[in-house]
């Protein structure tokens, strides 16, 4: 493990979340909010309803900007981000959870409290010089954001669907300029 798992749990959520807008497009309903919720273990207020799903949605390019932003430019957008949503860090245990860092209510937004967190676990990028970890997908015409978690730092694809997807491609290439005898 390389950060916290809430850092990494956060990292992933976000970049799932972002990624939820590059084709094909997913969370298209309130439903595919409701499952994302609960896939990425978030806590606290889920409203469910149109205007939280429109508001989450709405976050989509502004974590797309933060998580492909130089260290100095993230920082920035972290600050910002605490500063506006009136972000306090406090330590909390719930759940399965042992202590780790909150900085808005559970009672708030799920965009606000997403945005929150997504910001705290940039700042341990940031703190730690790991900004190469956050990327964009290698695949040609993806712009999926790819969170690098690996010890060697391998991975390259925001998902199996483009590691595929650019395997395939390489295969054929190979046997078009070496076709089989």
């Amino acid at each position: 493990m390389l950060f916290t798992n809430d850092t990494e749990e956060a990292l992933v959520a976000a970049a799932a979340l972002v990624n939820s807008n590059v084709e094909p497009p997913t969370l298209r309903t309130r439903a595919e909010l409701a499952e994302f919720f609960r896939d990425h273990s978030y806590t606290g207020r889920f409203d469910g309803d149109q205007a939280e799903f429109e508001r989450v949605r709405a976050i989509r390019p502004r974590l797309r900007e933060l998580l492909t932003a130089d260290r100095d430019s993230a920082a920035k957008l972290v600050n910002d981000a605490l500063a506006e949503h009136n972000a306090t860090p406090q330590l909390v245990r719930h759940d399965s959870h042992d202590w780790h860092l909150h900085a808005v209510d559970a009672d708030r937004p799920l965009d606000e409290r997403i945005t929150v967190e997504t910001a705290l676990a940039v700042i341990d990028l940031i703190r730690a010089d790991e900004m190469s970890r956050l990327g964009t997908c290698d695949a040609d015409g993806c712009d999926g954001i790819v969170i690098d978690l690996t010890r060697n730092r391998t991975k390259r694809f925001c998902s199996t669907r483009c590691a595929n997807r650019s395997a395939v491609a390489a295969y054929r290439a190979r046997r078009r300029e070496h076709p089989p005898a």
